[in-house]
């Protein structure tokens, strides 16, 4: 009796670790193009809960500063997101578009002027991608959007000194999900 129930969990066992390639059902990946861009750490996670449909949850955070002086270059956030995309073949496969609920805490030198910035933003997003199967546990996914919404920011005329220039609030729209990102399906 006992030599059966070693058998009947070590073909449990295997069957866990190997098996269920076809019902995967959540996906972990993270954005190399925002890793790229002044080193953001981010994950995403994700969860199919129809054929056709995943909910989404994402984060992101930059801490880092780069250079010295007047010539410090910097663009801090928090980000935090959550949304739904819709896959027209089947999720974690091929074509997809997706619409998302953001809030964002800024900081940083400013790429469109030379003031730096900081402030919340809160705003819903649109975007599309492809997704690549490169192994049944391994995605590829290329993306691209647009997310717009509120914002308010304070100004200042450096990174040092403090000098309030300019302080309100404004409405925004800004690219977003400009990914290509490693997923991993479990």
């Amino acid at each position: 009796m006992e030599v059966m129930k070693v058998k009947v969990l070590s073909v449990a066992l295997a069957l866990l670790l190997c098996g269920g390639a076809y019902g995967q059902s959540l996906s972990v990946s993270a954005n190399a193009v925002d890793c790229a861009d002044m080193g953001t750490l981010n994950v995403e996670m994700g969860w199919a809960f129809s054929k056709s449909w995943s909910v989404t949850a994402g984060v992101k955070y930059n801490p880092f500063s780069f250079g010295r002086g007047e010539s410090v270059s910097y663009r801090r956030q928090r980000t935090f997101d959550a949304g739904v995309r819709f896959w027209p073949w089947h999720c974690y496969s091929g074509w997809w578009v997706s619409a998302k609920a953001r809030y964002q805490e800024f900081s940083n030198t400013g790429s469109r002027s030379a003031m730096p910035s900081e402030g919340d933003r809160v705003g819903a997003g649109v975007s599309g991608g492809y997704s690549y199967m490169l192994t049944p546990f391994l995605n590829l996914d290329l993306g691209l959007g647009l997310w717009g919404g509120r914002e308010v920011y304070t100004s200042y005329s450096c990174p040092h000194c403090g000098d309030v220039v300019e302080r309100g609030s404004r409405v925004f729209v800004l690219p977003s999900d400009i990914m290509v990102a490693v997923a991993f399906i479990f």
